[in-house]
């Protein structure tokens, strides 16, 4: 789970624990027919609106739901804050001599057979491990309590969802996708998952809004809200309207406190059936990518630029040689349409841009200072989440971890005390310097170090190492191997602080 700091938390929902109870069935295990299938919910629900009871609707779809456990290894850093000090020996983990230990971890969460040959829809962090640890074993329970292994058939982070799939010996109990497009607010709704670990549970309530945005950033900041009770495990189970349709699936909530206040969200189906299709077949999804950053336009924005608010997207940052970039794109420029679409709050530019195949030519209509012109993008391929983490740096935010794949390796943090990325010419921009200059960005720094004591910090750049440049973590690396080969207990680094000169400063090896 990772909040983030808003007026509440927009808490991802993963589940805590439990195991799933033995439920009621629908069809017989041969019938390789939808539970959710037109005639089978006209029985359940004759009329428009919410049924007297959902129990009927609730029978006939709850067999489609699984639950899913993981069992993780991660590891966690054993740093002793005495170190150096004459009580080093007696705080901290003896028997891991300040190495990083492996921890056993489980989480779980909820799931959904789209098909009768086993494949299951669920949410990309149910089966992922944080903080660097690696799931070593998915195991889904289904409605008559009985356990199978899974495999992952496909993942997507950007969208946060995924495909697993099961064998067994008979026809599995499954629903079909339904049009999000048609739900409308005040539209009753259920979602059936497993919250807290206790077992299988049922919520009901309405749709609250379409095409919410939590301002949280990213593509697919668009969802579903519903004020039916989703909590921690809720996470990959489905949203039916009462048609018994899967129109969304559930993965945030926000809260103050990390249980449900009334404010849901789940992933439109129209957004994920068509991920879901490409994951079944193996395929990796595409993401289309513009290179720029981008700010909303609030009031404030709209008020300075004399434009409508929660029209277009303001450019904050572009990348350079990105698409953004061989397009014309310019910082202060607002977009307010991709390919004949209008940038709006629930269709940000992100979304727009997300969608579209790399390599697609579209049309951006732009306003700048004061004029509307036309410029033509080819659109590209999205980089991974470590090389976009390499694009963005806040030097003031102490408290992040460095993006995972870009910290600095084990000898680094032992040695060192120190975890470093690349830097990008982006990175230079946000921090002042040069864009021409070379070298690695600190992104942590241990306080029980001397690299701490001697006052290196999270945002100063390494530019060089015992006199040998370094842009890379395994550069910087084999230049401590060296000096301790050597036999020396110091290494010289030269850094660069935002607005100072560049130093060179003796940091002690550990």
């Amino acid at each position: 789970m990772k909040p983030v700091r808003y007026s509440y938390a927009v808490t991802t929902a993963l589940l805590l624990g439990g195991a799933a109870l033995t439920l009621v069935t629908g069809h017989p295990a041969g019938a390789q027919v939808a539970q959710n299938d037109n005639a089978e919910m006209a029985k359940v629900v004759p009329r428009a609106g919410a049924p007297a009871s959902f129990a009927d609707l609730t029978a006939q779809l709850q067999p489609a739901v699984v639950n899913i456990s993981t069992r993780q290894k991660i590891t966690i850093s054993q740093n002793n804050p005495f170190a150096g000090t004459p009580f080093a020996e007696l705080f901290g983990d003896q028997g891991s001599n300040g190495q990083p230990v492996s921890r056993e971890a489980q989480s779980l969460g909820s799931g959904f057979f789209i098909s009768a040959d086993g494949y299951i829809v669920t949410n990309h962090h149910v089966i992922t491990a944080e903080n660097g640890g690696k799931v070593e074993e998915i195991t889904v329970t289904t409605a008559d309590g009985t356990d199978y292994p899974a495999t992952v058939v496909g993942d997507d982070a950007q969208s946060d969802l995924a495909v697993l799939k099961i064998k067994g010996n008979k026809a599995f109990p499954f629903v079909k996708f339904g049009d999000s497009r048609t739900a409308r607010v005040g539209d009753w709704v259920i979602a059936i998952g497993d919250p807290f670990g206790l077992g299988t549970s049922v919520s009901s309530g309405i749709v609250s809004a379409v095409y919410r945005s939590t301002q949280i950033g990213g593509a697919y900041d668009r969802y579903i809200q519903t004020d039916a009770s989703i909590n921690r495990g809720n996470s990959g189970g489905p949203l039916f309207d009462m048609k018994g349709n899967v129109i969304g699936i559930n993965n945030a909530i926000f809260s103050p406190t990390g249980g449900s206040v009334g404010v849901g969200f789940a992933i439109p189906s129209e957004t994920a059936q068509p991920i879901v299709q490409q994951l079944m077949k193996g395929q990796s999804v595409l993401h289309g990518y513009l290179g720029v950053g981008i700010q909303d336009i609030t009031e404030d924005f709209a008020a300075a630029l004399g434009i409508p608010k929660n029209r277009g997207s303001f450019i904050q940052s572009v990348v350079p040689g990105g698409p953004a970039d061989k397009a014309g794109l310019k910082v202060g420029d607002v977009v307010t349409s991709v390919n004949g679409k209008d940038v709006m709050q629930d269709q940000s530019l992100s979304y727009l841009v997300n969608n579209l195949q790399p390599g697609t030519r579209v049309p951006l209509t732009v306003l700048r200072d004061g004029k509307t012109l036309t410029v033509t993008a080819t659109i590209a391929k999205r980089p991974s989440d470590a090389e976009l983490a390499q694009q963005t740096f806040n030097p003031n935010d102490k408290t992040p971890s460095a993006p995972q794949g870009q910290t600095g390796t084990g000898v680094l943090e032992k040695s060192l005390g120190v975890s470093v990325i690349p830097l990008t010419p982006v990175i230079a921009g946000q921090l002042g310097l040069d864009q021409t200059t070379r070298g690695l960005v600190i992104t942590q720094v241990d306080p029980s170090s001397d690299a701490a004591q001697s006052g290196l910090d999270r945002g100063m750049v390494i530019i060089a190492a015992n006199g040998q440049p370094v842009t890379t973590a395994a550069q910087l690396e084999a230049v401590v191997k060296g000096a301790q080969a050597a036999g020396r207990t110091a290494v010289l680094l030269r850094v660069q602080a935002r607005g100072a000169q560049a130093l060179t400063v003796p940091i002690r090896l550990r």
